[in-house]
């Protein structure tokens, strides 16, 4: 079974560490920044959009939890935000640590997800996914997610 475990203050330190790198290194390979010009960008954004961090208004982080047996285990972290008037959810970030992945829980996670959802409402969750992430596509569409657009971009800077 997996749970939604609220996010503390403490443990928002090493989701930045993890989140911050992980989408600079999104944007250095999507979008032809320098891996210094990334970070600061992927900083920036962060700082905006969770200024207040785990209790940014709107903004739900959580720590996903495992559990088997009497154990329990920290497999990752998920960042969204769910709209009440257009009764969907939109997913900023799902992560299954590195030593978590490979084991079915992010399709489990998402299952999961998909039924705590539905309970509180909500009629649809959206999210985007990295064009060269073929690993993430792949859990996401196992799941019953479909591709409805597809982002471009071009860069005009000389």
């Amino acid at each position: 079974m997996i749970t939604f475990r609220p996010m503390r203050e403490d443990e928002y330190p090493g989701y930045l560490e993890y989140f911050i790198t992980d989408y600079a290194r999104e944007i250095t390979e999507n979008y032809k920044l320098t891996p210094d010009d990334a970070l600061a960008r992927a900083r920036k954004e962060i700082a905006e959009s969770l200024p207040g961090g785990v209790k940014t208004p709107g903004h739900v982080l959580v720590c996903l939890i495992s559990h088997s047996g009497d154990s329990e285990k920290h497999i990752g972290y998920l960042w969204y935000k769910p709209d009440a008037i257009m009764c969907s959810v939109y997913i900023y970030d799902f992560y299954i640590f590195d030593t978590c992945q490979g084991q079915g829980l992010g399709k489990h996670t998402l299952w999961e997800f998909e039924h705590e959802m539905q309970t509180q409402g909500f009629a649809e969750i959206r999210l985007r996914v990295a064009g060269d992430n073929e690993r993430a596509r792949h859990v996401y569409e196992a799941v019953g997610f479909g591709v409805t657009g597809i982002n471009m971009s071009k860069n005009i800077k000389n």
